[in-house]
């Protein structure tokens, strides 16, 4: 059989049906995860919601999103991924409708946190089932092209959330998912065949202590401020969150079927990269929180503007990703993370000297397009040097790993900026906002900078031949990572 012909052969309909489906399902999550970044002071005002409480129309998102993901692939490997993946977007679909006609900021809390239940089933097994559906010697080619629409739907979150909250209202970044998501289930209905997995035990006691321990967590971080950081009920969720998850690392070391192996936590390349992932998705997500709303709180934009003046940042990844990619095959990756972390802190710490109360766009500009070239130049590599540093069979349990560690950074991001923001700003007046953003931009570059330099413990590895594999994720930056079936190794 000749293998250059067949890497050329053109895809059957079963095949463009599966990369379609799955393509637009991603769309969908992918484009969630940054539409209503530009949309935050639309529905503060609209729903009398308090700081604390917009955190959490993110952060509900995020959490489920993030602790679902392991337990519903094994649950799709189990009970057939057609039959779950359509259980989630049936899910994600009829709560992107609960959150359009929300009436109060409890509400589309709620209906937030059930579209993250929807949302990490839909992507494990949108990555699963498409492959199942493409040989190894054609998966790259479907894997770039479903990268690339998840990369456009991310890049244009920002500009299209504008549009759409001041073009129309809030809610219909919501309601635009419920047509396409009836159109994707329709589909799946017709065209896309059973496929199953591994019969994996489900690991529920790990998955109910890392919620909860992440849940404690992040609701200490949010109501610290407001309730005081010495209280009662600030400390006793932090310790309870802590112990939590101390639980559950200790029960994932004896438990039969981890969610998460630990052992896999042995790998200083494994380690290095995923606090270095983790690290660089909650910088991001600091920022991304409060940048549109400062455009529009202390520079006076409307939402369509401020959404525009956001396209700079996110049209990087198009640009950077892609050439991080290639270059990580041939110089390693520590130095491109390292590297991409520091730009990522310096960017960072630039918008934080910049964003006075009489800031000017023009003067933050060159910083936001530094602080989205170091977050693009990162993701390629740090994706590939996760899947390096493990044996082929354990690939599809340390991406797993590593989508939830990402997810896990952006929440932290998320609690710990509003956090600093609720301490040291407000939204009583443009420059009371300005403090509040000026500090937590400072963190966020301090938190990249810590990560830049946990980078440098990654082994610098030059992969020799590429063989695509699926890393399933969103949010920012999301794309599908590479996994080289050979490689040699330059330095420790």
């Amino acid at each position: 059989m000749n293998t250059a012909v067949d890497e050329k052969s053109p895809m059957t309909s079963a095949q463009r049906w599966i990369l379609a489906l799955t393509s637009s399902a991603a769309f969908m999550i992918a484009l969630d995860g940054t539409i209503v970044t530009t949309a935050l002071t639309t529905i503060k005002r609209s729903l009398a919601a308090s700081v604390e409480s917009l955190e959490w129309t993110v952060s509900a998102y995020i959490l489920t999103f993030a602790v679902l993901m392991l337990p519903a692939s094994a649950l799709g490997d189990r009970f057939g991924r057609r039959k779950t993946f359509l259980a989630g977007l049936v899910l994600f679909t009829g709560s992107s409708a609960a959150c359009g006609l929300s009436q109060t900021i409890a509400e589309l809390i709620a209906a937030r946190a059930v579209q993250g239940v929807g949302a990490a089933v839909i992507m494990p097994l949108a990555v699963a089932q498409l492959g199942a559906a493409f040989p190894p010697r054609e998966r790259g080619r479907a894997m770039g092209i479903s990268a690339g629409i998840i990369g456009l739907a991310t890049a244009s979150g920002p500009f299209v959330g504008g549009v759409v909250a001041q073009g129309l209202a809030w809610q219909w970044l919501f309601r635009v998912n419920v047509p396409v998501g009836v159109a994707v289930i329709a589909g799946v209905v017709l065209k896309m065949r059973e496929t199953h997995g591994p019969q994996a035990r489900l690991d529920l006691v790990g998955a109910v202590l890392t919620t909860l321990g992440a849940l404690g967590l992040v609701w200490a971080l949010v109501r610290g401020d407001s309730v005081g950081w010495t209280s009662g009920q600030t400390i006793g969720a932090l310790a309870g969150g802590v112990v939590l998850i101390v639980a559950f690392v200790l029960w994932e070391r004896r438990t039969a079927a981890p969610m998460i192996p630990m052992r896999l936590f042995t790998h200083r390349a494994f380690s290095a990269a995923n606090v270095a992932s983790f690290a660089l998705t909650a910088a991001m997500y600091g920022l991304l929180f409060f940048l549109a709303q400062y455009f529009q709180t202390v520079l006076h934009c409307g939402a369509m503007a401020a959404g525009a003046r956001m396209v700079p940042f996110s049209a990087t990844l198009l640009v950077f990703g892609p050439v991080s990619g290639r270059l990580a095959d041939r110089v390693g990756e520590r130095h491109l993370v390292a590297g991409g972390l520091a730009l990522v802190a310096a960017g960072l710490t630039a918008i934080a000297l910049q964003a006075g109360p009489q800031g000017s766009y023009t003067a933050m500009l060159p910083a936001l397009i530094a602080a989205g070239a170091g977050i693009s130049t990162v993701i390629p590599p740090v994706q590939k040097a996760v899947v390096g540093a493990v044996q082929p069979h354990e690939i599809g349990q340390a991406s797993g790993v590593f989508s939830m560690l990402r997810q896990s950074g952006a929440l932290f991001g998320t609690a710990l900026s509003v956090a600093v923001f609720a301490a040291s700003g407000s939204y009583v007046s443009a420059r009371s906002f300005s403090d509040g953003f000026t500090t937590a931009m400072g963190v966020s570059a301090a938190v990249a900078g810590i990560g830049a330099l946990v980078a440098l413990l990654i082994p610098n590895q030059k992969y020799a031949i590429g063989a695509v594999n699926a890393i399933g994720a969103v949010g920012p930056g999301a794309t599908q990572g590479s996994k080289a079936t050979a490689m040699t190794t330059r330095g420790s």
